[in-house]
């Protein structure tokens, strides 16, 4: 993809969710899922998406997925995303920085820290079941 970068979506951006339409329109395309570097915590920001923060200690390795977003398409994408999230740089695992979806941190003050899920994807899945055992 010509004048493109990657970008690593932690939540609803993420293939099948809520918001990956707001990638598709946009015109990005899907590179491969990834594991930041164990530097990073996360949050349920009212259990409708994610906030990830860089931390200096305590961090975690966090699902990402990678997209190879067009650069002219970043900012129509940032004005689609909740309040609170903005764009910065992510290390994955592997060492590659690529830019990332992090959270203010006054977003995630008061919020369910889902860190130990490993990432969004693996936490909504066992709010799914949780609400399944109950029914």
């Amino acid at each position: 993809m010509a004048s493109s970068v990657f970008l690593a979506v932690n939540g609803t951006l993420m293939r099948g969710l809520e918001l990956n339409g707001n990638l598709q329109k946009i015109g990005a395309e899907f590179v491969r899922e990834a594991l930041t570097e164990p530097a990073y915590r996360l949050w349920s920001i009212g259990d409708r998406h994610p906030a990830m923060q860089r931390v200096e200690t305590n961090g975690a390795a966090i699902a990402v997925e990678v997209w190879a977003v067009p650069a002219t398409g970043i900012t129509a994408l940032l004005q689609l995303e909740p309040p609170g999230l903005c764009i910065g740089k992510v290390r994955l695992a592997d060492g590659e920085e690529v830019l990332g979806v992090l959270g203010e941190a006054i977003l995630c003050t008061g919020q369910r820290e889902i860190t130990d899920w490993g990432g969004w994807q693996a936490y909504t899945a066992e709010l799914t079941n949780q609400v399944q055992l109950a029914n």
